[in-house]
């Protein structure tokens, strides 16, 4: 469940809020010598003021390939290739944009809450399974199915604090 919780709040990362944060291109994969390579991979992603990303590479040669990625990606920023360096300037969120960004980080939070239920899932057939093969008696596979929907209640209570986080961040000008 936790693991659920972690990579909703790294979903929510990929989501542009009105400031430049190196964590908008963790899902970028250049073609780097014929294999798709994480972008964090192959450059340094620095942040040089609030508006703007800054991708250096480890190895000019693949500037171009980074280039290409970054355009074709869904990021929906155009790079600037100054001949050692690509630069992104972060526009400022219109009104709709956030409220795009709003549901879009709804989504993933809905994601994470399913994959919190999904675990528990797991864990009560788990127990289930064990009390029909006479493992444990019913009294404990009911206090363990309580104690599986409390885990349950708390994780899906963390993602939604951080889509509320999330929102907050998106929605502040």
């Amino acid at each position: 469940m936790q693991k659920a919780v972690e990579a909703t709040v790294r979903s929510f990362n990929t989501i542009r809020t009105g400031r430049a944060s190196a964590s908008l291109l963790d899902r970028i994969t250049v073609e780097y010598y014929g294999t798709p390579t994480p972008l964090k991979s192959l450059a340094n992603v620095s942040t040089p003021d609030a508006s703007t990303l800054m991708i250096q590479p480890y190895d000019p040669s693949s500037l171009a390939n980074i280039e290409k990625a970054i355009s074709l990606s869904d990021v929906g920023l155009t790079p600037n290739n100054d001949g050692s360096v690509i630069r992104l300037n972060i526009p400022p969120l219109t009104n709709e944009r956030r409220q795009e960004f709003v549901k879009l980080a709804a989504k993933y939070a809905e994601e994470g809450r399913v994959s919190v239920r999904n675990v528990r899932r797991d864990g009560i057939d788990f127990v289930r399974k064990q009390e029909k093969d006479g493992d444990i008696s019913e009294d404990e596979s009911r206090d363990l199915q309580d104690q599986i929907q409390k885990l349950t209640d708390k994780y899906t209570d963390k993602v939604d604090k951080a889509l509320a986080e999330k929102e907050k961040d998106i929605t502040t000008v």
